[in-house]
């Protein structure tokens, strides 16, 4: 037996008492995801966004993060689970929610707004609304997926949010098994995220020169704390997906 091994079988002997395996490695394991309901992306994460994590969607505005999440959303109220969305500058669509899958009444919808509707607050007021929105619904529980729609928010206020606040978030979504979805413009949580997805628009698809059938769009991975155990697998660094109109789903229904 070599003398290194020699000596951390010692080691490990007379520790065993107190510290089992104390130089022992713990086992690689493959942590809990949820589907996206998007293939392509759920591909791209191997098997869906991280449970009891933070995950970013960020890009410009007409990007995909918000029908992303939609479909995110749907997949977990489909199952009869409970979610929130908490509305930063209260621009949720109900109908295009609806229309995306989500069941409504497994829904809470938290709209931030500004107390006096003919006064213009400065945006930190509603931000700071969200996240102390965001911060109770993650310490009540319950909730198996809260999206924190920051989409509206200007970056500049976006990365005055403390660093104490993300890592708080991230210790309360693992505590209550919770996937905090967050929307920007710009990454935020950066260490505290598990999962960074940057979305970018493609095209859109149109019918002659007036009719919109859907648009497309692209994913690609900026960030991923806990990447999925795939021995000799390489994967894509990016997926693309289309989304159609509203009317256009109808149709085909």
């Amino acid at each position: 037996m070599p003398a290194s091994s020699a000596l951390r079988f010692q080691i490990e002997r007379s520790l065993e008492h107190r510290f089992p395996a104390a130089l022992t490695p713990s086992p690689r394991t493959i942590r809990e995801v949820a589907p996206t309901g998007i293939g392509e992306v759920d591909a791209l994460l191997d098997g869906g966004l991280p449970v009891g994590a933070i995950s970013e969607l960020v890009g410009p505005e007409s990007s995909g993060r918000t029908s992303l999440a939609l479909s995110f959303v749907a997949q977990r109220t489909e199952s009869e689970q409970v979610c929130a969305w908490v509305d930063a500058d209260d621009t949720l669509d109900p109908e295009s929610a609806a229309a995306s899958g989500v069941a409504l009444k497994r829904l809470l919808w938290v709209r931030c707004r500004n107390a006096d509707r003919e006064v213009k607050a400065r945006p930190w007021t509603r931000l700071d609304q969200a996240l102390r929105a965001a911060d109770l619904l993650l310490q009540v529980g319950g909730f198996a997926a809260i999206v924190l729609d920051l989409g509206n928010v200007m970056p500049q206020h976006g990365n005055r949010i403390p660093l104490a606040t993300w890592f708080r978030f991230r210790q309360a979504a693992d505590r209550s098994r919770c996937c905090l979805v967050v929307l920007g413009k710009a990454a935020y949580a950066r260490s505290s995220a598990a999962v960074t997805l940057e979305c970018m628009p493609l095209r859109e698809h149109n019918v002659g020169e007036t009719v919109l059938r859907g648009f497309s769009y692209e994913a690609q991975r900026r960030r991923e704390r806990f990447p999925q155990f795939s021995p000799g697998a390489r994967k894509s660094p990016a997926s693309t997906w289309s989304v159609s109109a509203t009317w256009e789903r109808e149709r085909q229904a």
